[in-house]
This record gives C-alpha cells, structure tokens and sequence, in this order.
C-alpha cells in the first residue's frame, strides 16, 4: 500500500557546507532513535527517504549525492527500516 508521504521540510539558510554537517546531526540523531525506528517499523514503513535539496534549484537535486565530478544527483538517500543491519543507502 502507497499513496501518503510524509515531507518535512527543514530550512537551512546557510553555506552548502553547514548545511550538509546540520543534515548529518539531523539525520544521525533520527537514525540513533532506536525507540522510532522500532516504532515505524512496527508500523509497515519500510524506509525513510531523504535528500538535501536548495531553493534555487528547480530539479529534485540531493546535495548529499554527488558524483566524482561535483555534480549533484536527484537520488535520495535512505535509512533502511525492513532489515536494521542494512546500511544507508542512495535510491532513485
């Protein structure tokens, strides 16, 4: 079953840098909360979704996957929630 997404949108008016420590602080402490994990898990959410977009860019861009030349992607990143002991990964 699909259909309902939830996005939360944080904003982050800084340097491209700051921006990408401030979503790794944001996204390791979402990861270090075993009790939600657990908890959406239990739920059938199969994996949390995430990227690092900026304003200006109309594309779907993930700041946090480049590719070897600096280009961005538009594949999100995600936290694994079927099995615990996979590892974070990019998705299309």
């Amino acid at each position: 079953m699909s259909g309902f997404r939830l996005h939360i949108d944080i904003p982050l008016p800084m340097s491209e840098d700051d921006a990408l420590r401030a979503t790794e602080d944001v996204i390791g402490i979402l990861r270090a909360d075993s009790t939600l994990l657990q908890g959406l898990r239990s739920r059938g959410v199969p994996q949390i979704n995430y990227r690092l977009g900026h304003d200006d860019d109309r594309q779907r861009s993930n700041y946090l996957d480049k590719t070897p030349s600096g280009h961005v992607t538009t594949k999100k990143c995600r936290i694994p929630l079927e099995n615990s002991n996979e590892q974070e990964s990019a998705v299309s």
